[in-house]
């Protein structure tokens, strides 16, 4: 399938700031819930949503070529491919056909900022992968100080386990500090009461528009024909509950009471400009999951903390996409290699994103080093180890070269004190 570009120097009527996420150019979709007329689908174009339910409904979108137009429930890439095409054309600068139709230009055209969005689409399925080669290395130092940081299967196969999908939250919603069981490591057996680690893990995540039925595999050539859009995703973590918790199956409580995504789903082809090889895999994986071609994206990343007594937050993380070792197709790849079926709205995410660099760390457990070094907040002086009550938690994530800047928005949470 031909990806749709838009031209590097196509311009809309629609006034688009300098360094703005939405330029012509991403035209990402998301599913919001406007006062006074629900939930739709919309597009989002400067510092506005375009309402796709309202062009659908007024004709300026065919409702042979797109049938449902409330959620993206029947959407898959070809089709989303095709209404971006026709969303750039009611858009582009030379097109009267919106831009001088003053009654429904103003009726179409919604201020973000009185918007409340929703989760893109509700997921079916929710899958972490564990795809950040520098977080695995860090993780395995701290925990394995006298073996190798990776284990022995982490080059050969993308790690992952199977989530939570009833709790993953759309973007501003409010995450309670969960309670849990840990053991001190002086202390006689476990309790049970909030988690005194709580975390946030920095990842990147997909969804599926056509899925694959039971027994059969998507290669990894195909895999993409397979991908809706890519959304931030943060992954909170109790890691004092994890450390006790995960042997010998993985996490569970300890990751499953809250998942964050952002609302605006970015296309593959709206990204097509950013793709790069990826990280030298070595040694050469086995033929079922290798690359083919660039697989891989250079996606900016940004972490900032925000306590209750700051007046603006703080960035305490600058990473980027490109240090996963496991591309999306790879790790959609070896998800089917067994023949598990896949369906349309499952979510994966990629695992932490941390760079090779202390500022990269995607975690607080890595920034802090389990705690040993501090996190310093400029403006009170306040100290962080791990996220305390009255946090506020952004991410941000943007591709971004000569001039062109294709942005997610953000991704946000607030922690709340236990119940």
């Amino acid at each position: 399938m031909k990806p749709f570009i838009v031209p590097k120097d196509a311009t809309s009527w629609v006034e688009v700031a300098p360094g703005s996420d939405f330029p012509i150019q991403n035209l990402p979709f998301a599913v919001v819930d406007h006062k006074g007329r629900g939930e739709g689908m919309v597009c989002a174009i400067g510092d506005f949503a375009l309402d796709l339910t309202y062009l659908y409904e007024e004709g300026f979108i065919d409702e042979e070529e797109f049938p449902w137009l409330d959620s993206m429930a029947a959407l898959d890439r070809e089709m989303m491919t095709e209404l971006r095409s026709r969303i750039f054309t009611l858009l582009s600068a030379e097109n009267s056909e919106l831009r001088d139709n003053a009654k429904h230009r103003k009726r179409a055209l919604l201020p973000l900022a009185g918007l409340a969005f929703q989760v893109p689409i509700p997921p079916t399925t929710f899958v972490d992968f564990y795809s950040g080669i520098h977080h695995a290395s860090n993780v395995g130092r701290m925990f394995r100080p006298d073996q190798p940081p990776l284990l022995p299967n982490y080059r050969h196969v993308p790690i992952g386990y199977n989530g939570r999908a009833s709790s993953v939250v759309a973007t501003g919603t409010n995450i309670i500090r969960p309670k849990g069981q840990t053991k001190a490591p002086d202390a006689e057996g476990p309790s049970f009461g909030p988690t005194a680690e709580m975390d946030f893990e920095l990842e990147m995540g997909f969804y599926i528009g056509h899925g694959q039925e039971m027994g059969k595999r998507i290669t990894c050539k195909a895999a993409e024909e397979h991908i809706l859009g890519m959304v931030i995703v943060n992954d909170w973590s109790a890691r004092d509950v994890q450390r006790w918790e995960y042997q010998p199956l993985g996490p569970f409580l300890s990751k499953s009471f809250a998942t964050s995504v952002s609302p605006w789903l970015v296309t593959l082809d709206a990204l097509e400009p950013f793709r790069i090889e990826g990280m030298e895999q070595d040694p050469e994986v086995l033929h079922h999951i290798r690359r083919q071609g660039q697989q891989h994206f250079d996606i900016n990343l940004e972490v900032w903390l925000q306590s209750a007594k700051m007046k603006k937050p703080q960035r305490i993380c600058v990473s980027n996409a490109k240090h996963l070792y496991w591309s999306m197709s790879q790790q959609l790849a070896h998800q089917t290699s067994n023949g598990t079926p896949v369906e349309f709205g499952d979510l994966y995410a990629s695992g932490t994103i941390s760079g090779p660099e202390e500022g990269s760390f995607g975690s607080m457990l890595e920034l802090t080093w389990r705690g040993s070094k501090p996190l310093t907040l400029e403006e009170t002086g306040e100290t962080r180890t791990f996220l305390e009550d009255g946090d506020v938690l952004t991410m941000k994530a943007f591709a971004e070269s000569d001039g062109l800047r294709i942005g997610f928005g953000a991704c946000s949470g607030k922690i709340l004190p236990a119940n």
